[in-house]
């Protein structure tokens, strides 16, 4: 008996020794490659391997992953019906949100994180009190499944998109639907409120990217850059200005100073591309996923790009220099989504594998 509990004991030594050589030759590659520490500020974190938790409890795919505005907590929603609230610092598990009876497919918080809405394929949208954890209201008026809700930054709105190729505006107090969007042809994947509320961005089965102006539901621009279904779109924010203009700089020193509005694609034809929403034009096409792209968003600091795809990646793109600076094997299934905290050092994804995990970024 005491030679098997040695031989185990030896065992998980052995395996200890090989996960902190592991680590130790992670680290070393890192500081051969990366900028040196006093570089390393918040404006240049991104997010390392390996995770620091994974959080299991989920039955099916997850769809979305978020980050709570204030509370150092983070929402999952998946097909299996249900969200789920964690705390990402400690990796624990707090509360299971239930009520769609069908796939979730799309959460949101509204700026003071009072009220979360969720969408779903049983064609309805819910806003739940993220206090009491009740739902208050179920909004219906979609004709089929739901695939996103972005609120205005008063929050007194919520814009969603449909598989029934339209967009509408709800009024948050009441409930009712004030305005329906109609152009794409096509599934609308995803919507999405620009950061002054103005406009609003979707991309669609159809390969299009609208914007639309909502205050009189007019389409301003289309934007036709990719060739198969665009499945993500997101604003920059101010602070992506200079960055964004840099880059238009180092491909044409000449160019004007542009204000944007400016705003990032990813689609299934494996790029991710960026548009100065002033000129109707693309300014950046990102190569490097080798499968569908599923989430690209703006770095905090606006310096770099952050996405995930069915490549079972997370990768961080150097735009202004249009290369993938770091990628990172992340599931061991495709990576639907990603969120990365305004002002702390995580980044949090979600795959088809079933699980969420939390990364810390230096």
């Amino acid at each position: 008996e005491a030679v098997v509990s040695t031989q185990s004991t030896g065992l998980r030594l052995q395996k200890k020794v090989m996960d902190l050589e592991s680590k130790v030759s992670e680290t070393v590659r890192e500081y051969e490659g990366g900028p040196t520490k006093k570089e390393r500020s918040a404006e240049s974190w991104i997010p390392r391997p390996p995770e620091r938790y994974c959080l299991t409890g989920h039955r099916m795919p997850i769809t979305r992953v978020i980050f709570h505005p204030i509370y150092n907590v983070m929402v999952s929603a998946s097909e299996d019906g249900c969200m789920k609230v964690w705390d990402y610092e400690s990796g624990d598990f707090e509360r299971t949100l239930k009520g769609h009876t069908d796939a979730v497919n799309d959460i949101a918080f509204e700026p003071t994180g009072k009220t979360l809405a969720s969408c779903s394929s049983d064609l309805t949208i819910r806003l739940w009190d993220f206090v009491g954890f009740e739902c208050m209201k179920t909004l219906h008026g979609h004709d089929h499944t739901v695939s996103s809700v972005s609120f205005v930054p008063s929050g007194d709105f919520l814009v969603s998109a449909s598989r029934d190729k339209s967009i509408k505006v709800w009024e948050v107090s009441t409930g009712y639907c004030t305005k329906t969007l109609q152009g794409h042809r096509e599934w609308v994947r995803q919507a999405v409120v620009s950061p002054d509320g103005k406009l609003i961005a979707s991309g669609s089965n159809d390969h299009s990217i609208r914007v639309w102006e909502i205050a009189t539901k007019e389409c301003k621009v289309e934007l036709r850059e990719h060739d198969h279904v665009v499945e993500c779109v997101a604003w920059a924010g101010d602070n992506c200005t200079p960055h964004i203009n840099e880059a238009i700089q180092q491909e044409n020193p000449r160019a004007a100073k542009s204000e944007g509005p400016f705003l990032i694609s990813g689609s299934r034809d494996k790029t991710i591309k960026v548009y100065d929403i002033s000129t109707g034009s693309c300014i950046i096409s990102l190569i490097g996923h080798d499968n569908w792209v599923r989430q690209a968003i703006f770095h905090p600091s606006g310096k770099f790009i952050v996405s995930c795809a069915d490549d079972k990646t997370l990768r961080v793109w150097d735009y202004k220099n249009r290369r993938c600076t770091k990628t990172i094997a992340a599931h061991e299934h495709f990576v639907t989504c990603l969120d990365f905290h305004r002002n702390a050092p995580y980044v949090i994804t979600g795959s088809v594998d079933q699980l969420c995990k939390v990364w810390e970024c230096r």
